[in-house]
């Protein structure tokens, strides 16, 4: 015998969907949000009883911030999300990321190292290898473009200052930014850092496409070699 009412069952205001329907979608809760897009629950659980199982799922990141920092596997772990269903959740929070660093990108300043770092720091402070990003910028210091030249170990044979000039000068770019995160969390420039630094600026300066900072992530900090004088 089952020991829960359904969603079905529950009155009217306190089922997600038309809880939404009729007050809007910024009255539910994190849980009842959840419960709007997995839809269904399992055998032994209501959607928004499985939503409150995704949210605890990751204590060291408690709520919707779970999902910034969960995998598909670790997902379908909880009884309940499939394989279907872990899709879902991690569209979801790749869209919410994307909106957000849409949005904060807006206001972005690349002429400071502080406010660059921060921007990105969320998107590399996690990550387990290096990652080496490029930022190309316009005459008036606006982002072009940016990708990822490579991961792994930073070092001068992975980030041939070939292929980044030829990015630079495909896109017309006028000044470029590096930037690359450290695992370990401390970012302390290596001696390979200054290394890639110093070919890439000489390169630069060569090509009249300077390179105005190598910015080196931490775990909640950074190091701007331009900030150091070390440019």
């Amino acid at each position: 015998m089952k020991s829960y009412l359904t969603v079905k069952e529950l009155p009217k205001s306190e089922r997600p969907y038309e809880k939404a329907e009729e007050y809007g979608v910024e009255q539910l809760s994190d849980a009842e949000l959840l419960a709007v897009i997995i839809r269904t629950g399992s055998q032994k659980l209501r959607s928004v009883d499985l939503a409150y199982q995704i949210l605890n799922h990751k204590p060291q990141y408690p709520g919707l911030l779970s999902l910034y920092y969960t995998t598909k596997e670790e997902l379908m772990k909880i009884h309940g999300i499939g394989k279907v269903k872990a899709i879902e959740l991690l569209a979801v929070a790749e869209l919410a990321k994307r909106l957000t660093r849409k949005q904060r990108k807006q206001s972005l300043s690349f002429r400071s190292p502080e406010m660059i770092a921060q921007y990105y720091m969320e998107q590399l402070r996690h990550q387990k290898r290096e990652k080496l990003m490029l930022i190309l910028l316009d005459g008036k210091n606006k982002a072009i473009k940016e990708m990822v030249i490579s991961e792994g170990t930073v070092n001068a044979s992975m980030a041939s200052a070939r292929e980044i000039f030829i990015e630079a000068l495909r896109y017309e770019a006028v000044y470029l930014i590096l930037l690359h995160n450290h695992p370990s969390g401390d970012p302390t420039p290596s001696r390979q850092d200054e290394a890639i630094t110093k070919i890439i600026k000489e390169a630069g300066d060569l090509l009249g496409i300077p390179l105005l900072d190598h910015i080196i992530l931490g775990d909640c900090c950074y190091v701007s070699l331009k900030e150091q004088k070390r440019l």
